[in-house]
């Protein structure tokens, strides 16, 4: 049986898995009897809903990530100590894992971006490789709360150094622990329908431009979409989470009130529309900056209207780049909570586009890459030199 490539990925916001879902589907499009396991705290649903064929998947809480109390609140404290707390064990969660590598039959191991799978690859032997654009150690030191737990940096960096090599994308900080760095371009989900498309399929009117909301799982449910539905020139889309499991009775596709719309992501899934597709349909997201909803919307040329979102490192990374790739602007939360969107809106759509727009190839060109790595022969453990009696 041939060897699998078994993905270990951060169950933190769904931007790492949907790039590592664009990652495998550019693998099985190259060989379709790829055998694929994932192992992640991330809903099963968004497998099921985009993965292109199949994948052994099952759940494992592979790191803690950042918590955060809403989509835009985190929590410095409680993230410090749970990741101290996971990490503290990594060695024997690490040894543990090794048995369902074996079952797997891994051959290759990817990580987006736990440490843990690293600490795994180490202990089982299987050559590992890193896909992100911030490392888990890059983050924490930010927090000053680190200096209660000594330990887990170094931790963290000694899982990362065991990396065979990284695949570096763009807005990226943190890979010091990597000696073999490779960079990518964007990893995005790219559409397939056109705005045409979608508007008739989810019902939308195609008389004024499109705003999409995009907060993720948490969403921000103290926003006033009152006031959003009186707007006069815009129309805001927001896209309901689905749920964990089927529900007994079909919900409706689209319910509208006035210019503010909510598409059942489900149903629409269901009615062959993707969410890149609805990237696409909008001219503008409204989202706090994220490396997934900044590639989709570079891949699908929206605009970006983002807010503050605490103090994550990567925001300060993000804010610094996406001028350089796509129509940018930031509204204060307070104008965002309170629906004041409209100047903002106008403004960000009278900038003209950039010149150029960067490589959103980065699925197919990781792709490459590990098929390559899965096919290296296995290194033969090194013996003793024979010594001549």
């Amino acid at each position: 049986m041939a060897p699998a490539i078994v993905f270990y990925v951060s169950g933190h916001g769904f931007g790492h898995t949907s790039r590592v879902i664009e990652v495998i589907n550019a693998i099985l499009a190259r060989r379709p009897d790829t055998r694929i396991g994932v192992r992640t705290a991330a809903p099963r649903w968004l497998f099921d809903l985009t993965v292109r064929g199949k994948v052994a998947f099952s759940t494992l809480e592979t790191d803690t990530g950042v918590v955060q109390t809403d989509a835009l609140t985190l929590d410095e404290a409680d993230t410090i100590r749970r990741a101290s707390a996971f990490h503290s064990d990594l060695v024997t969660r690490a040894a543990s894992e090794t048995r369902v590598l074996r079952e797997l039959g891994a051959g290759l191991i990817v990580g987006d971006i736990p440490p843990l799978a690293f600490a795994v690859g180490g202990a089982a032997g299987v050559p590992s490789i890193a896909l992100g654009n911030f490392t888990w150690d890059w983050i924490y030191s930010e927090y000053p709360r680190v200096r209660l737990a000594p330990s887990l940096l170094p931790t963290i960096r000694g899982a990362y150094a065991k990396a065979s090599m990284a695949l570096r994308l763009p807005m990226s900080a943190g890979f010091e622990s990597f000696s073999n760095i490779r960079d990518i371009p964007f990893v995005a989900r790219h559409a397939t329908r056109t705005r045409e498309e979608v508007c008739k399929i989810l019902k939308l009117p195609t008389d004024k431009p499109i705003v999409l909301m995009s907060f993720g799982g948490y969403g921000i449910p103290s926003l006033d979409t009152d006031v959003l539905a009186k707007f006069k020139k815009y129309l805001v889309v927001n896209s309901a989470s689905r749920p964990a499991g089927r529900t007994p009775k079909p919900a409706p596709l689209v319910e509208r009130n006035g210019s503010f719309v909510t598409v059942n992501e489900e149903a629409m899934y269901d009615a062959g529309v993707r969410y890149e597709d609805l990237v696409r349909a909008a001219e503008v997201v409204v989202t706090k900056p994220g490396y997934g909803i900044i590639a989709e919307a570079i891949a699908n040329e929206a605009a970006v209207l983002y807010t503050s979102r605490g103090h994550f490192p990567e925001y300060d990374v993000l804010v610094e780049e996406m001028p350089k790739h796509l129509r940018t602007a930031f509204i204060s939360q307070e104008d965002l909570f309170a629906g004041r969107w409209e100047p903002h809106l106008d403004k960000l759509l009278a900038q003209p586009r950039p010149k150029k727009k960067p490589e959103t190839n980065g699925a197919d060109v990781a792709a490459d890459l590990l098929l390559k790595a899965l096919d290296k022969p296995p290194r033969k453990p090194r013996g003793r030199p024979k010594v001549k009696v």
